[in-house]
C-alpha cells in the first residue's frame, strides 16, 4: 500500500529517479499544449483562453478521484501522505505576489522553464527574476520571520475544516469545476480578441 517511500517499496533514490521522469513528462505535456506561451497563459486573467484553468482543475479532479478510490480499495494510505504546513499569512502573501508576476510575465515557475526549454528569452529573464527572489528571500529572512511564521494552522484538509466527507468534498469540487468550465467558455466568446487565434499556442 502507499506511499511508496514510507512502505519501503522503492528507495529514495528511485524516488527521485521516478520524480525527473514524471517531471519530463509533465514538461512534455505543458509544451505540447502550448504552455510555453505567455499570451496563453495571460489569457486566463483577461478571459480570452481559459485553457489553464480547465487543464488544472481536470488535473485536481482527475488526482483526486484516483486517491479517493484508491484509498476506498485499500491500495493507498491517505494518512502517509505528506500534506504541507499551513501558514495563513505568508500563503496570502505568497499568492498575492506571485498573482501579480504571473500577470505580468505571463509564466508561473513551471510554465517559465518550459518556455525556457525552447529557447524563450522572456522566460529566462523570468526564471532570473525566481532566482533574485529566492536569494532576496533568504539573505532578507530574519526581516520577515515573524510574518512568515504567523498563523500557523498544522495541515487542515478543506474537507476537516467544512465537517465534509472525502467523497461529499469531491463531487463539490467536481460541481465547482463544472461551473467553471461553463464560465471559461463564456469567458472565451466575451472576450475573444481579433489577434488571437482561441487556444493557440
Amino acid at each position: 500500500m502507499g506511499p511508496l517511500v514510507a512502505n519501503e517499496i522503492i528507495s529514495p533514490d528511485t524516488n527521485l529517479f521516478l520524480a525527473f521522469l514524471i517531471g519530463i513528462g509533465f514538461g512534455f505535456v505543458l509544451e505540447s499544449n502550448g504552455f510555453s506561451s505567455s499570451r496563453r497563459l495571460a489569457g486566463m486573467f483577461y478571459g480570452y483562453d481559459t485553457t489553464v484553468l480547465k487543464v488544472f482543475f481536470t488535473a485536481a479532479i482527475t488526482g483526486m478521484l484516483g486517491l479517493l478510490f484508491m484509498s476506498l480499495f485499500g491500495w493507498i494510505d491517505l494518512s502517509l501522505i505528506y500534506i504541507n504546513p499551513t501558514y495563513l499569512w505568508s500563503a496570502i502573501g505568497g499568492g498575492v505576489i506571485m498573482g501579480v508576476g504571473f500577470i505580468l510575465g505571463g509564466y508561473c515557475p513551471g510554465t517559465s522553464f518550459c518556455a525556457a526549454s525552447i529557447g524563450k528569452l522572456d522566460a529566462l529573464a523570468f526564471i532570473g527574476g525566481i532566482f533574485l527572489g529566492v536569494l532576496l528571500f533568504t539573505e532578507a529572512y530574519p526581516l520577515w520571520e515573524n510574518f512568515f511564521n504567523a498563523k500557523y494552522l498544522g495541515s487542515p484538509l478543506l474537507s476537516s475544516v467544512l465537517g465534509l466527507s472525502r467523497g461529499v468534498m469531491t463531487l463539490l469540487i467536481i460541481l465547482v469545476a463544472l461551473g467553471m468550465f461553463w464560465v471559461g467558455e463564456w469567458a472565451e466568446k466575451r472576450f475573444a480578441r481579433d489577434d488571437y487565434k482561441l487556444n493557440q499556442k
